[in-house]
C-alpha cells in the first residue's frame, strides 16, 4: 500500500509540474474581445447559443492537443516547423498576418484594461501605463516558472464570471435544456454571433503560443499524457467560464431586452438587474482577462518572429541573451498601450480589423498544422491516427467555412 501511495504521489507531482501551457493558453483566449462576444451572445440570443459553445469546445480540444503534441515531440515552436517544412516564403506570409492580427488584438486588450478601470473611476491615462509596466516587468525580469505561476493564479480570477452567473439567478432547467438542444435560426444576427463564437474561441495565436510554451518548458514524450490532461482541462475551464458569461447576460440583459456592444456595457447593465456585486465581479473579470491578453499576445508574437528567423527566444532568457525576443515583446507592449492614449481612436474598428485578419489566418494555420502533424519525418510514430485525422480535418473544414463567412459577412451587411 505504501508503494502504491508513493507511486500515486509521484504521478500527481509529475502532473503538477507539467500543468501550465494548456490551461493558460485556453483561459487567455477569454480576453476582452472574447468576453464581449459571449456577453453579446447572451444579451441578444439568450441561452440559444449554449449548445454551439459546447460543440466548439470539442473542436478547440482537438486543435489544442495537436499543437501540444507537436511541441512535445519536436521541442520546437510552430513557426520554426513551418519554416523548416514549407520554406521562408510561406513562413513570412503567415508571420505578417499573425503580426498584424496580434498587434491589433493587443491594442484591444489595453482598451479592455481602460474600460474595466473606468468602471472603478480610474482614468485610462493611469490604468493603461500601469498595466503595460506590470506585464512588461513580469516577462523581462522574471523567469518562465515565475511568470507561469502568476498566469495560473490569474486564471482562477475568471471564476468571478461563474459567481456572476449564479447571482443572475437563471432558470437552470431552461439553461440545461438549451445547452443540449441545437436550435438554429437563419437570421443575420444569429449567424454572425455563431461565427463570432468560433472566431473568438479558436484563434491562430493560441496554436503558436501553446506549442512554443510547451517547447520552452522542455516537456518530454514521457510527460505527454500529462500534457494532454493540461490541455483538455484548460479547454474545459475556459468554456465553462464562457458558459457562465452567456448565462449571466442571458438571465439579465436578454430577459429585459437590453442591448450591449462591449463587455463594459454588460458590467454596467448588470448592476440594476443583479446588484452592484455582479457588476464588480464582471468588471474584475474583464480587467484580469485584458491584462492576461496584453501579456500573452505580445509573447506569442515574439516567440513566432524569433523562431522563424532562428533567433534566441524564451521567457527565462535576459535582454542580453535574447535581445530580439525581449525587444519585440517590449515593442508590442509599448504600441498597444500608446495607441489607447490617442484621443478618438476607433477601437471597435481596430477589434473588427484584428478579427478579420485572424479569420484569414486561421484556415492557413490549420492546414499547415495538419500537414506537419502527419509528416512522419517530423512526428515519427506520433502522427495523427486515421480517426484523429477525420476529426481534425472535419473540424478544420467547418472552421474554414465559418471563417470565410466571418470574413465575408461585413461585405453583405
Amino acid at each position: 500500500m505504501k508503494i502504491l501511495s508513493k507511486f500515486r504521489r509521484h504521478k500527481v507531482m509529475i502532473l503538477l509540474s507539467v500543468l501550465g501551457p494548456g490551461i493558460i493558453t485556453a483561459n487567455v483566449d477569454n480576453d476582452a474581445g472574447g468576453i464581449a462576444t459571449y456577453a453579446i451572445a447572451g444579451a441578444q440570443e439568450g441561452y440559444g447559443l449554449l449548445w454551439a459553445l459546447i460543440l466548439i469546445t470539442f473542436n478547440l480540444a482537438v486543435i489544442q492537443e495537436m499543437a501540444a503534441r507537436m511541441g512535445v515531440v519536436t521541442g520546437q515552436g510552430l513557426t520554426d516547423l513551418i519554416r523548416e517544412r514549407f520554406g521562408v516564403k510561406v513562413t513570412m506570409i503567415t508571420l505578417l498576418l499573425l503580426i498584424f492580427a496580434n498587434l491589433a488584438t493587443t491594442v484591444a486588450e489595453f482598451a479592455g484594461v481602460a474600460a474595466a478601470m473606468e468602471l472603478f473611476g480610474v482614468s485610462k491615462y493611469i490604468s493603461v501605463p500601469a498595466a503595460a509596466l506590470f506585464v512588461w516587468f513580469l516577462v523581462v525580469r522574471w523567469n518562465y516558472k515565475q511568470v507561469e505561476m502568476i498566469l495560473l493564479i490569474a486564471c482562477l480570477i475568471y471564476f468571478t464570471y461563474v459567481a456572476s452567473g449564479f447571482m443572475a439567478n437563471p432558470p437552470w432547467g431552461e439553461v440545461m435544456k438549451r445547452a443540449v438542444t441545437p436550435s438554429i435560426k437563419f437570421t443575420p444576427g444569429y449567424i454572425n454571433l455563431f461565427i463570432a463564437l468560433i472566431g473568438t474561441t479558436i484563434t491562430p495565436w493560441m496554436q503558436f503560443y501553446l506549442q512554443s510554451a510547451v517547447a520552452d518548458k522542455g516537456l518530454s514524450i514521457e510527460q505527454y499524457k500529462y500534457t494532454k490532461i493540461d490541455v483538455y482541462f484548460g479547454v474545459f475551464v475556459t468554456d465553462f467560464v464562457a458558459f457562465f458569461i452567456i448565462v449571466a447576460t442571458a438571465a439579465t440583459l436578454f430577459a429585459h431586452g437590453i442591448r450591449i456592444e462591449t463587455a463594459s456595457d454588460a458590467a454596467m447593465a448588470l448592476e440594476p438587474l443583479a446588484g452592484k456585486y455582479a457588476k464588480i465581479l464582471f468588471a474584475i473579470g474583464l480587467l484580469n482577462a485584458s491584462v492576461l491578453g496584453a501579456l500573452v499576445l505580445p509573447l506569442s508574437t515574439a516567440y513566432s518572429v524569433t523562431e522563424s528567423l532562428g533567433w534566441e527566444s524564451g521567457v527565462s532568457r535576459t535582454f542580453k541573451d535574447a535581445p530580439q525576443f525581449m525587444g519585440l515583446y517590449t515593442f508590442f507592449i509599448f504600441i498597444g498601450a500608446a495607441a489607447i492614449m490617442i484621443p478618438g481612436l476607433p477601437l471597435m474598428k481596430i477589434m473588427l480589423f484584428s478579427q478579420t485578419i485572424s479569420g484569414i489566418l486561421l484556415p492557413v494555420v490549420l492546414i499547415l498544422m495538419l500537414k506537419l502533424i502527419n509528416d512522419r519525418r517530423i512526428m515519427g510514430e506520433f502522427v495523427n491516427t486515421p480517426g484523429r485525422n477525420i476529426v481534425a480535418w472535419s473540424t478544420a473544414i467547418v472552421l474554414m467555412v465559418a471563417t470565410v463567412m466571418l470574413v465575408a459577412s461585413p461585405f453583405f451587411q
